[in-house]
């Protein structure tokens, strides 16, 4: 899985998949600053409008949070990257594959389009199970203190790597091939999942984490189902 990364990163001389890094970089930001806004109007439904500060008396809490919103942004892109990250598969990934394996498997024939319907539901039926599982699992974090980060590696790393490689496959064989697909390699999918989920609690860096996390579980999925694909097995 770290070759399948490493084929992600060379690629960076690619024109074209500059290309699509930038453009992703773009969209990452635009569903951070979306999840951010989100997350502090929900703040604001259970703290008070105002707080009192030792030598700054009582401040907004909007304010406080609007003049240095970029920054606390990124600082809050430790935890909420997880769910932006989800939410990127279903806008970007196709565009990220089709580079990759344009590169990479010039052989392979065009992939099949799926249904933009089909892949805006299973892009948000992920990203409420992501969502729904970090809320619960809030109280677990809590209570376990110092080993809290390892849950929500591990946690999140079986969730990332299950839509990731899902979506990845899903262009090659279908919903049902590629649940088996994932069956077949789950260790090695959480795994991957887990390594992915550790520089998005990085800023700045995880900005680059959903367009090169796409193109690695696309190299991914290629070296554990392309013979099969090859062999035109199911």
């Amino acid at each position: 899985m770290f070759a399948d990364f490493a084929k992600a990163i060379s690629q960076l001389t690619d024109a074209r998949f500059r290309s699509v890094l930038l453009k992703g970089i773009g969209l990452t930001l635009l569903l951070l600053a979306a999840v951010y806004a989100c997350f502090v109007w929900g703040l604001s439904l259970f703290l008070p409008d105002t707080v009192t500060l030792p030598l700054l008396g009582e401040i907004s809490l909007t304010v406080a949070l609007s003049i240095g919103s970029f920054f606390v942004m990124l600082l809050l892109s430790v935890f909420l990257m997880v769910p932006v990250a989800s939410a990127f598969t279903g806008i970007f990934l196709e565009e990220v594959s089709e580079a990759v394996e344009d590169r990479h498997y010039p052989g392979l024939p065009p992939a099949p389009r799926q249904s933009m319907g089909e892949i805006i539901t299973d892009s948000l039926a992920f990203f409420g199970v992501i969502v729904v599982a970090n809320l619960v699992a809030l109280v677990v974090y809590l209570l376990l203190n110092v080993a809290a980060p390892i849950v929500f590696y591990a946690l999140n790393g079986f969730l990332l790597g299950r839509e990731y490689f899902q979506m990845v496959a899903m262009r090659r064989l279908g919903r049902e091939g590629a649940k088996a697909a994932r069956k077949r390699h789950m260790v090695e999918i959480w795994v991957a999942g887990a390594l992915m989920a550790v520089p998005l609690t990085i800023p700045v860096v995880n900005l680059l984490i959903p367009v090169l996390g796409a193109a690695t579980f696309t190299h991914m999925f290629m070296r554990l189902e392309g013979q099969r694909i090859a062999n035109g097995a199911p």
